[in-house]
């Protein structure tokens, strides 16, 4: 009596040797990890701080005739006041310190024969305090100040009252030729990128993205021309940062997808395994969304691991299920119905550790406890969602677009 004999046919060659195939796959991996390196690694001087929803705004001005007054500035502040969606707002330009200026008729200074060097040392000598020598009493050396008596300048109004020598030598007050202006200017001028700037500090309930969209829109509508906008601590992390995330996670992507591609030697099989990332990533997002976290680096890095975590579970299935096809001979949808039932055990397992793992995450408290509670949830619930779908879809998948491995069995032999 002849039994079949099954043997398994050789694969087809490709345009290049298999080993060929696998170091070429892994150096492109590799080049995307270094490229997602140098991409994501630039931090622009930006601190990282305990708490995301805080940040400065700045607004500066590349000039300063008259400065712009406390009008845009109290303007802004008022409009976020008023929004009611910041617990605090304030900025570090106070406008409390008053000033005199002395404003001199050029005109009549010119016709009395007053030059304005005659006004300057005049009012130098009244109000400088510089000393011009020293002189000795009793042992002690002592300056000599020219200088007018406290009680004579004790008001803007007594400046006016100094005598300064014309041209023909009579003596006239200085009210001849000048009056006095009184204004209040910033009690401090900061400047931001060697410009003069205004910097808005304050913490609100609302996510960053949204309160630097409303400071922004804002900013369109009160500020004159000439103003910029610029970001300081970190609001400027997540403006310039932002965007880099989002290269840095599809490069992550790729980088995981050349990886299977060389281990599994074949390209249908990642994109099976990969079809589990969609699915935790909206699981993720869901708590985000809900408002139990924002949008920042902290939730970035967590979906960044999440993409490795998550592609276990479709490594395990379809790893099995092709070996079920070649050495058992098994159909596409036998192999992976037996795959996902045999490894059903340790994707819960893998799953249970890092939700569990993640615990003290939530549970955080103290300095960091939001950056740290951030990363849990997406975590957490990216796993958690994410494994329940991956239980159902990867074996759809598998099913529609993975490579046959038992096409070459043998036919049966008398």
């Amino acid at each position: 009596m002849n039994e079949p004999i099954q043997e398994k046919a050789p694969k087809p060659p490709g345009l290049l040797p298999k080993h060929v195939q696998s170091w070429l796959i892994l150096g492109l991996a590799v080049l995307m990890i270094v490229i997602m390196w140098l991409t994501g690694g630039k931090k622009d001087g930006a601190d990282v701080s305990e708490d995301s929803k805080k940040g400065e705004y700045i607004f500066a001005k590349d000039k300063v005739p008259k400065w712009f007054g406390p009008d845009p500035l109290q303007k802004m502040l008022t409009a976020a006041r008023d929004s009611k969606q910041f617990y605090y707002i304030d900025s570090d330009l106070k406008f409390n310190t008053p000033q005199l200026n002395i404003v001199i008729d050029r005109d009549k200074a010119q016709q009395l024969g007053i030059s304005m060097q005659d006004a300057a040392n005049t009012l130098s000598i009244m109000l400088g305090g510089g000393y011009l020598n020293f002189f000795n009493l009793e042992g002690r050396s002592y300056k000599v100040i020219p200088q007018v008596a406290d009680q004579y300048r004790a008001s803007g109004d007594q400046l006016q009252q100094y005598y300064i020598r014309t041209g023909d030598g009579t003596m006239v007050p200085m009210s001849t030729i000048a009056h006095i202006e009184k204004s209040v200017v910033p009690d401090k001028l900061n400047q931001f990128q060697q410009l003069n700037s205004a910097t808005i500090s304050g913490f609100g309930g609302m996510p960053m993205g949204q309160a630097v969209d409303f400071m922004n829109q804002k900013a369109k509508e009160i500020f004159p021309p000439g103003f910029t906008v610029n970001y300081a601590a970190d609001t400027r992390q997540y403006v310039q940062e932002g965007s880099s995330f989002v290269l840095v996670f599809f490069f992550a992507i790729v980088a995981i997808f050349l990886v299977l591609a060389a281990q599994f030697e074949s390209w249908r099989d990642p994109f099976v395994i990969l079809t589990s990332v969609p699915l935790a990533i909206c699981g993720a997002l869901i708590p985000i969304a809900m408002g139990a976290a924002t949008i920042n680096i902290y939730t970035w890095v967590g979906l960044v691991t999440l993409v490795g975590l998550i592609s276990k579970h479709g490594i395990l299935m379809v790893d099995f299920a092709n070996k079920m096809q070649e050495h058992e001979g098994m159909g596409k949808r036998q192999a992976i119905e037996h795959a996902a039932a045999v490894r059903l055990r340790p994707i819960l397992m893998t799953t249970a550790a890092m939700v569990l793992g993640v615990m003290p995450l939530l549970i955080a408290s103290g300095a960091g406890a939001t950056s740290r509670r951030d990363i849990g949830i997406v975590i957490s619930a990216g796993m958690t969602i994410g494994t329940l779908f991956t239980l159902f879809v990867v074996p759809t998948m598998y099913t529609f677009f993975a490579r046959s491995h038992n096409e070459g069995t043998a036919k049966q032999k008398a």
